[in-house]
């Protein structure tokens, strides 16, 4: 047996598992939402693949670098009443929002401020969404990965030798029987401490529903109330009209004034067209925010009301339960030891008994759950079909503690 895993270990490498405290919804907001985020962040900052960010025409009276850094700091705008399809359409104005007005008018505009802030803006909600992952590291506190550490190869510990391949160990049969033990001793030890490990992880999963919301919220103020329509518009008329909700939020051409003084100290003013190479990008990236955003509320919410369900499908369903765990250990379970086990726990010590199984080999919270059922059935020397027939299904906590300690007071 050493001499085959001596062959084995030159033809593959062995690496552990990374320690599974959260769901896969959860995973989308602090990897795919921050990873989608910070590469936004990189494109609205790279002048690589956009070019220059904004460049103005005007008259030979301002030196163009001048009038280009003046636009981007000061921001530009768009004439209102030039954002008009009709007119476009008949060939009357060249690009939308752009067209003459009157010195000194007060023709409404819209300004454009906001892509000097776009990276910072982009980059500070890759940190938020990070920062319930961080949460919830923060509640869990390490305590499954301390519980099952060790047992990343626990499945091969066939002989009563431990065996070294490269730099990983692979424990021996007895202290893979010992790890297991002294889970099922802190499992039941903690039976009700665990819970708050279960009411933080729900706790966060409520939370990312609410960051969601507050995301929208966000950019929706950032983009001057433009953002919620975004997708709808889209949706509804497309992008090919003469004047789209893009062109209203992330204008490609826009307007700027430059004031100076003249020769005899009267205003000046000089009129620049500018073209918005930025938004270009600026434009994709808020709409793929937004189906985004919406796919991740959905989901979240989704995974909030599975959440729910389990609540009471735990307590009341004995096919949810063995499906459940059937899925965490090869081959069939004695429907009466998962029976036993499911109507000792509560919600939560359930919930933190599921997140041990994703975190061990199959055989491994295979010998685990059996341990479990064969425990209890030693504490309460009862037998399961009483249990069956109780008419008291009651899934309440302190109803279930009342019943086990009365139990161990008859024994």
């Amino acid at each position: 047996m050493l001499k085959t895993f001596e062959e084995l270990r030159k033809n593959f490498k062995l690496k552990p598992h990374g320690y599974n405290i959260d769901n896969m919804v959860f995973k989308l907001h602090y990897r795919i939402t921050v990873l989608m985020l910070l590469v936004a962040t990189v494109l609205v900052t790279s002048q690589q693949y956009i070019g220059e960010h904004i460049r103005c025409i005007s008259d030979k009276g301002i030196p163009a670098h001048v009038m280009n850094t003046f636009c981007f700091f000061t921001s530009t705008f768009t004439v209102i009443k030039h954002l008009n399809s009709s007119l476009l359409d008949a060939e009357n104005l060249a690009h939308p929002g752009v067209g003459p007005m009157g010195v000194n008018t007060d023709e409404p505009i819209k300004r454009h401020a906001y892509y000097q802030w776009v990276p910072f803006v982009l980059f500070g909600q890759a940190i938020m969404f990070y920062f319930t992952h961080l949460l919830w590291k923060k509640l869990e506190g390490g305590r499954l990965r301390r519980l099952v550490d060790g047992l990343q190869f626990a499945a091969f510990a066939l002989e009563d030798k431990e065996i070294q391949v490269k730099d990983t160990k692979i424990p021996t049969k007895q202290a893979r029987d010992e790890k297991v033990k002294q889970i099922r001793q802190a499992f039941m030890g903690r039976i009700y401490i665990n819970r708050s490990w279960s009411r933080g992880l729900i706790f966060c999963e409520a939370l990312n529903v609410l960051h969601v919301i507050l995301q929208f919220y966000i950019t929706n103020k950032f983009l001057s109330g433009q953002f919620l329509n975004l997708g709808p518009e889209i949706i509804e008329h497309g992008v090919d009209s003469s004047v789209d909700i893009l062109d209203v939020v992330f204008p490609k051409v826009t307007k700027c004034t430059f004031y100076k003084y003249g020769p005899s100290g009267s205003i000046q003013s000089h009129d620049a067209m500018c073209v918005m190479a930025l938004n270009i990008i600026n434009d994709k990236i808020y709409i793929m925010l937004w189906f985004w955003f919406v796919a991740l509320f959905i989901l979240s919410s989704l995974a909030l009301l599975w959440r729910g369900l389990t609540v009471i499908l735990h307590a009341k369903s004995q096919k949810f339960n063995e499906v459940v765990f059937a899925n965490a250990c090869p081959g069939k379970l004695n429907p009466w030891r998962v029976l036993r086990v499911t109507r000792y726990c509560s919600f939560t010590d359930w919930l933190f008994l599921y997140y041990l199984s994703k975190n061990m080999d199959g055989y491994v919270f295979r010998d685990l759950f059996i341990s479990l059922a064969e425990e209890l059935d030693q504490q309460t020397e009862t037998p399961l079909l009483i249990d069956v027939l109780d008419a008291d299904n009651s899934d309440s906590d302190e109803k279930k503690e009342k019943e086990l300690n009365d139990l161990r007071k008859d024994k």
